[in-house]
C-alpha cells in the first residue's frame, strides 16, 4: 500500500512522538525532530511506502538521542494492560479458530497513538469482521504443514497466544517478532518481559521495520516468509507492506482499520476489523 495525503501529516506527528518519548534533553529533541522532518520533506512520495519513511525516522530520532528504545515504557503498559484484560475478555470467546481468530483481532486494538482508556473501552465490545476470510484460512490450515504468525505491538501477545497454540494442533506455527526496537512493535526481548519465553516457537524479522520491507529482512526470514504454507499477518504495517506482493490466496491479513488511508484501501469504515485472504 502506498502513500495517501493523510500520512504526510501523521509522519509528522510520528516524528514528535518517537523524538518525545527517545529523551528529555531538549537539544537532541529538536535535533532529532529537525533530521525526522527532513527525512519526510525529502522522502514523502504516493509513489512509496509510508513505512519506509518511517524505518528511517526511529533509525534518526535512535542514533540521535542514544536511546535503543523510545518507546520501552509504552510497551510495558501494553503489557500490563493486557495482561489484565485478556483475562476479564477471553471468557467471551468461543473456542475454535474464529473466536480465537476474533480475539486476536481484538488484541490490534493496541496502537502507540491511542490512549489506554480508550483501548480498554474498544475490547470490551464485540469484534464483528467488515471483511470476513476466516473460513477460507480455516479450510486451507486443514491441508498446512507450516504457519507463520507476523506479530505486531507488545501487548498483543496475549490476544495471539490462544490462537497461534490452537494452529499448532494442524501445523508448526512459528511467531515472528521484529529483531529490534521499532515503535511498540515485539521484540524478543518483550516476550521475555512478558513471561512467554518458551511458549512459542519464534523467529525475528532480523529488522527494525514497522511491517516488514523484505529489502531489509534477514535471509532467514526470507526463506521461512517464501516456504511458509501460510501467513496469519497481524495489523496495519504488515498490511501496507505485504499488499504490494501478488496475491498468492495464503496470507490472512488481521487488522482494525486504525487510519482512514488504510480503511479506504480496504473499502470499511474507520475502525472496522478485517480478515483477509489475498
Amino acid at each position: 500500500m502506498k502513500a495517501a495525503s493523510d500520512c504526510y501529516q501523521c509522519l509528522r506527528r510520528l516524528v514528535y512522538q518517537a523524538a518525545g518519548l527517545a529523551t528529555s534533553d531538549d537539544g537532541a529533541k529538536s535535533e532529532a525532530i529537525r533530521q525526522g522532518l527532513r527525512i519526510i520533506d525529502e522522502n514523502f512520495s504516493y509513489d512509496v511506502m509510508t513505512i519506509a519513511i518511517a524505518t528511517e525516522i526511529h533509525r534518526v530520532v535512535k542514533d540521535i538521542t542514544g536511546n535503543p528504545d523510545p518507546y520501552r515504557m509504552v510497551k510495558d503498559e501494553e503489557i500490563r494492560i493486557s495482561r489484565e484484560l485478556i483475562e476479564e475478555i477471553s471468557p467471551d470467546y468461543h473456542q475454535g479458530f474464529k473466536g480465537y481468530l476474533a480475539l486476536s483481532a481484538l488484541g490490534n486494538a493496541m496502537d502507540f497513538f491511542r490512549d489506554f482508556d480508550t483501548v480498554r473501552e474498544d475490547m470490551r465490545g464485540p469484534v464483528e469482521f467488515a471483511i470476513d476470510d476466516s473460513a477460507k484460512f480455516e479450510g486451507k490450515l486443514e491441508k498446512a504443514t507450516t504457519v507463520l504468525y507476523l506479530a505486531d505491538n507488545a501487548g498483543e501477545v496475549f490476544f495471539d497466544l490462544p490462537l497461534a497454540r490452537w494452529m499448532g494442533n494442524f501445523a508448526r506455527v512459528t511467531y515472528v517478532v521484529k529483531g529490534s526496537p521499532v515503535q511498540d512493535d515485539i521484540t524478543l526481548d518483550d516476550i521475555r518481559r512478558a513471561g512467554l519465553e518458551g511458549d512459542l516457537d519464534i523467529l525475528t524479522t532480523g529488522t527494525a521495520t514497522p511491517g516488514v520491507l523484505l529489502s531489509l529482512a534477514s535471509a532467514e526470514f526470507k526463506r521461512e516468509f517464501a516456504a511458509a504454507d501460510l501467513i496469519l499477518a497481524k495489523g496495519m504495517g504488515y498490511y501496507e507492506a505485504l499488499s504490494e506482493l501478488p496475491g498468492e490466496g495464503r496470507i490472512l491479513y488481521c487488522l482494525m482499520a486504525k487510519c482512514q488511508p488504510v480503511a479506504d484501501s480496504l473499502g470499511v469504515a474507520l475502525n472496522s476489523y478485517v480478515a483477509m485472504l489475498r
